[in-house]
């Protein structure tokens, strides 16, 4: 698994020179996790550490002033998952993130990464990556929501991620895409039918 995690940062920094030695000391930083699928990698209410996800499948989620679940993500490998205010703020988290399936990878606590981002050039370079791809992914998810109509951001779902499908609710689904789970089932239907 640590081949995996050294790909993944020098992947997400190819411009940046990493030693081996450096990686080395990076990854023994960090702590190897494993999740069952169901196991919570962050509650409501807590403090989030970060994880960077080499194997598995996540789903974020909130409550709505209802309390209804309210899916506001799906995490797929390889990818680095933490609630960013609750992560930088050190402040108890209002989301809930839970492994979909066996999830593998490496958690690091903030003060851990603070000391990394110190210490190492290259892994503040990593977290800038990081930060930035994610705000993108997020602005991406934002724009679909207020541009795209429900059959399209179904489309761009069956698209991008349509192992989704196999793996998660599909009320977790409906509600990720801002539809009702009978919006869901008909859109379904009709793309079934095209």
């Amino acid at each position: 698994m640590q081949t995996h995690f050294k790909i993944f940062i020098k992947s997400s920094i190819p411009h940046f020179f990493v030693t081996d030695s450096e990686l080395d000391n990076i990854i023994e930083s960090f702590e190897e996790m494993e999740l069952e699928k169901g196991e919570y990698f962050l509650k409501q209410g807590k403090i989030s550490g970060s994880l960077v996800l080499l194997e598995g499948h996540l789903r974020c989620y909130t409550f709505n002033e209802n309390g209804d679940e309210v899916t506001t993500a799906f995490y797929s490998a390889p990818r680095l998952i933490f609630d960013v205010a609750s992560f930088f703020q050190q402040k108890p988290s209002v989301e809930n993130i839970i492994a979909l399936t066996k999830v593998k990878g490496y958690y690091m606590n903030y003060k851990t990464v603070d000391k990394l981002f110190h210490d190492y050039a290259f892994f503040r370079e990593f977290g800038r990556a990081m930060l930035a791809k994610e705000y993108i992914l997020f602005k991406d998810r934002t724009m679909r929501l207020i541009n795209l109509t429900a059959e399209e951001r179904y489309a761009h779902l069956m698209q991008t991620n349509p192992e989704l499908f196999q793996i998660a609710q599909l009320r977790h689904i409906a509600s990720y895409l801002n539809i009702t789970d009978t919006s869901l089932s008909r859109i379904r239907r009709d793309f079934g039918s095209k």
